[in-house]
């Protein structure tokens, strides 16, 4: 797979000189999309060689941290250019698209090489219930203010989004303690090393993780500066690009990992991906954004109506098929087609 990343890098200079000489914004959002595809990989494959020289929990975590770096990378650049709807919307379309894309094509792909895979079901549960409570959290402010009358309510919901992101922040750190501490014995199989040993050495991995860092910065930037007048140009709407093309560029490395992971029949490691990367965006990601946009122009935590049934479905879905510990082709086929409906009917609006 880095192979074909590696490749993929004479996107970088295209872009700068596309960015120089003012090429069109669909032609700019196109090539530094391209050239995000295979940082993000880099960065993977950094923090993936940072984990052999620390100890395997941590390990983990970095891996699911800088798992999502890029896309809260790109959402910083369209905080600063005020594209809330843009931000809130890649924020849904990740859980989104990790719940049903990501873990959909990972037990299709999976259940046609094994025909049936079995999975931690304890870390399983634990992480999907821990998953649907925090979509339910996240989701409360926006039952708040759709269903009460908007004459009995402040204009401003700036103090209510702050208040929501601080409680989501802490009941992360709270699981971190649970996995690292009170309850580390649940994960304790899925963190055992396979005796495999790094092929990069510590300065060559820190050095290929912050230039990855800060050249994904720069096509952020670019990414973001085409984004509106690409969808005028194309007649497509902010909330397609937010929900659906913004996480995928950003989680594409991520992704084919997971779907690689269950062709290997590590569907642990594959669960653990996407449910693990969708519960890091709503309890870790979601509420930086909203304390950076402090910063800026403070953003509400709010989802539309359609952004919040998408996110609650795709939850409940994702919960109920990943609880049994077992997964099969044709629930990968059931949450990859829900998936495509949600994704036709974004590309509509």
């Amino acid at each position: 797979m880095m192979k074909i990343l590696k490749y993929m890098l004479i996107f970088i200079p295209i872009s700068i000189v596309g960015e120089f000489l003012h090429f069109s914004p669909t032609v700019m959002f196109i090539l530094a999309a391209l050239s995000i595809v295979p940082l993000a990989g880099l960065m993977g494959a950094g923090t993936e060689e940072i984990s052999f020289y620390t100890s395997p929990k941590i390990g983990g975590f970095l891996n699911a941290t800088f798992g999502n770096a890029t896309e809260l990378i790109i959402s910083i650049f369209a905080l600063k250019e005020g594209l809330f709807d843009v931000v809130k919307a890649s924020i849904a379309g990740s859980v989104i698209g990790n719940v049903l894309l990501v873990l959909g094509a990972s037990m299709l792909a999976g259940g046609i090489k094994h025909k049936t895979q079995k999975f931690n079901k304890k870390v399983s549960e634990v992480s999907s219930s821990m998953l649907l409570f925090s979509v339910i959290g996240l989701s409360v402010p926006a039952l708040f203010t759709h269903t009460l009358n908007s004459e009995l309510l402040n204009t401003k919901y700036e103090g209510l989004s702050v208040a929501v992101a601080l409680i989501m922040f802490i009941i992360y750190i709270l699981s971190l303690f649970f996995s690292f501490y009170t309850h580390k014995d649940i994960y304790s199989s899925d963190l055992e090393e396979e005796g495999e040993e790094a092929k990069w050495s510590l300065k060559k991995a820190l050095a290929v993780l912050v230039l990855a860092t800060i050249a994904i910065a720069i096509e952020s930037e670019f990414l973001v500066g085409a984004i509106e007048p690409m969808t005028e140009s194309l007649g497509l709407s902010t909330f397609f690009v937010g929900i659906i093309l913004v996480p995928i560029i950003g989680n594409a490395a991520e992704h084919s990992t997971a779907i690689v992971m269950a062709i290997k029949n590590k569907m642990d490691v594959a669960v653990e991906i996407a449910i693990g990367s969708s519960l890091q965006i709503v309890l870790f990601v979601a509420p930086v954004l909203i304390f950076i946009s402090l910063l800026f122009k403070p953003m509400s935590i709010i989802f539309n109506e359609f952004e919040l049934a998408a996110l609650i479905v795709s939850v409940f879905i994702a919960n109920r098929v990943a609880n049994d510990g077992e997964s099969n082709w044709l629930e990968g086929v059931q949450l990859i087609s829900v998936y495509l409906i949600i994704a036709i009917c974004f590309f509509m609006i």
